[in-house]
């Protein structure tokens, strides 16, 4: 009885280790992983560094629109010919003169607008000292290079007055400030932006009413203008981004003062 079992047992052996080397031909050996050459990959640049197409960039946006009108101003500021007399003559057929004071005054109207709106308690992109630091720049970049040009261009005025007409102070002026009220305003309501540069175009309008400036004059004067704000917000990095805790929450109301009369009171909050 125990050699059969013995005999089976070394058949079952015998027939497993022959057909073991076969089972094992039919199988592919797994070979090694070849190291991975790094070197090509190492002076590749990533596709997260790689730089931004060039007319999606911020400087590109913020400059071609300006740079387009300053263009079309420099090309057509010829005097009293071309596109400039056909300008004038239309402007002087169908308007009359209007006071200088009015467009004067006009410049500054979308500041205004920015006051009236932050005391109305719409938040603005940047808090107010950021505000008032962006003004004080862009002020500053319109000042010099208006004035500037005007000196090396030594442009006629139409009525003849001095040769500072090229390009135009008031135009640049009142689109400054219609392309603050414009950035600070936007996420909120666009009208903002289109009430400002609606006084701003009305301000050009006048300059050329009043015999003041070429067609060329107040299209090169939108785009400094223009030009001076996106400058100043590009170059801007004082408290970026932050409310100031400083100043916190200012809010204004209408008081009754003791003994007559009427006042305005004011309530400051810090911020938290």
């Amino acid at each position: 009885m125990i050699k059969p079992f013995f005999l089976r047992l070394t058949l079952a052996f015998s027939l497993g280790g022959a057909t073991l080397p076969a089972a094992m031909a039919q199988v592919p050996l797994a070979t090694p992983a070849a190291a991975a050459d790094t070197t090509i990959k190492k002076y590749e640049t990533p596709a997260a560094a790689a730089k931004k197409v060039w007319y999606k960039g911020k400087l590109f946006r913020a400059v071609a629109i300006p740079a387009a009108l300053i263009t079309y101003g420099a090309i057509t500021a010829q005097g009293d010919a071309g596109i400039n007399h056909d300008a004038r003559t239309f402007v002087r057929k169908q308007f009359r003169p209007v006071s200088t004071g009015f467009d004067n005054t006009l410049i500054i109207a979308p500041y205004f607008e920015l006051i009236g709106v932050a005391i109305a308690g719409v938040e603005s992109r940047n808090d107010r000292i950021n505000t008032l630091l962006v003004i004080a720049k862009g002020e500053a970049i319109m000042l010099a290079s208006t004035f500037a040009v005007k000196y090396m261009a030594n442009e006629a005025r139409p009525n003849k007055s001095d040769n500072l007409s090229f390009p135009s102070g008031h135009t640049a002026q009142a689109f400054l400030a219609a392309s603050i009220v414009h950035t600070e305003f936007r996420d909120k309501s666009q009208w903002y932006g289109i009430g400002a540069y609606t006084i701003a175009t009305s301000v050009a309008a006048l300059r050329m009413i009043n015999d003041r400036h070429w067609q060329s004059d107040v299209v090169a004067g939108a785009g400094f203008g223009i030009l001076s704000a996106h400058l100043a917000y590009l170059t801007h990095r004082n408290r970026w981004g932050r409310h100031s805790r400083m100043l916190g929450e200012t809010s204004f109301s209408p008081t009754y003062v003791p003994g007559g009369g009427l006042g305005l009171g004011v309530v400051w909050r810090p911020a938290r």
